[in-house]
This record gives C-alpha cells, structure tokens and sequence, in this order.
C-alpha cells in the first residue's frame, strides 16, 4: 500500500510542477503580447509611411544605406458560392485550385461509422498518446 501512497506523492508533484510551468508560460505569453502589440502597431505606422513613400515616387523599390524597401501587390482569393465553384471544378477538371489536405473533424465524423471498412485509398492515420491536465476544482 505504501508504494501506491509513494506513486501518488509522486504524480501529485508532476502534475503541480507542470501547473506551475504552464501558468508562467502563460504570464510570459501574455506580457510578449501585450509588449509585441505595440510594436506590430508602431511598425505598421512606418510600413504606411514608406507604402506613401513608394506611391508618390511611383516606385516599386527603393534603396536607402539602411536597407531596400520593396513594395509587393499580395493577393488572395476565396469563395462565396462553394456550390458553383465545386461546379466549376468537376466541369474544368481542375481539382488541383483547391488545397490537398483533409477536413480532420469531418473526416473523423464520417469514417466513426465506417471504421469497419478501413480507410479509404490513398489514407492512412497517425495516432499518438497525449496529457492533458486540469486544475482541480474549487
């Protein structure tokens, strides 16, 4: 008995150290933050300026003792009507317009009932073990 007493002294040391680790890490994260907020601010306030720069000289670079500031057109697409689109795709056989990965949550949903089968072609799973603790309750 003393030995299942020992383990549990034991644990209850791990689990308390790593509640421990984990609030400061969080306290650190928050200061970064708080910090970091300010300075993505201030630097998108410089990033302005030189964007204004570029425009009125109507260039696309710029070089400076300090550095080259480039100006980049970025652009993004994305999708309001799925069903078209997914038309669109069947009808141009263009599959390769969408991202090659999948929907782990609906995956996980629909192969739950279908597990019997195996995996479909192509598919296959990592499993692995994780921890997850909790504060005890008040």
């Amino acid at each position: 008995m003393s030995e299942v007493v020992e383990q549990s002294s034991d644990l209850t040391g791990l689990v308390t150290k790593f509640l421990e680790l984990r609030h400061k890490r969080e306290e650190l994260k928050k200061d970064y933050e708080t910090i970091d907020k300010v300075f993505k601010q201030e630097q998108q306030e410089y990033e302005a300026l030189l964007l204004e720069a570029c425009n009125k000289l109507g260039a696309n670079s710029i070089n400076t003792s300090q550095g080259t500031v480039i100006r980049n057109t970025n652009e993004r697409y994305f999708c309001n009507d799925w069903d078209s689109f997914y038309r669109f795709i069947a009808e141009n056989n263009v599959p390769q317009l969408l991202e090659k990965r999948i929907h782990q949550s609906n995956f996980r949903e629909f192969h739950a009932p279908n597990a019997a089968d195996g995996l479909p072609p192509g598919v296959n799973v990592m499993r692995e073990f994780a921890i997850t603790v909790r504060k005890p309750s008040k």
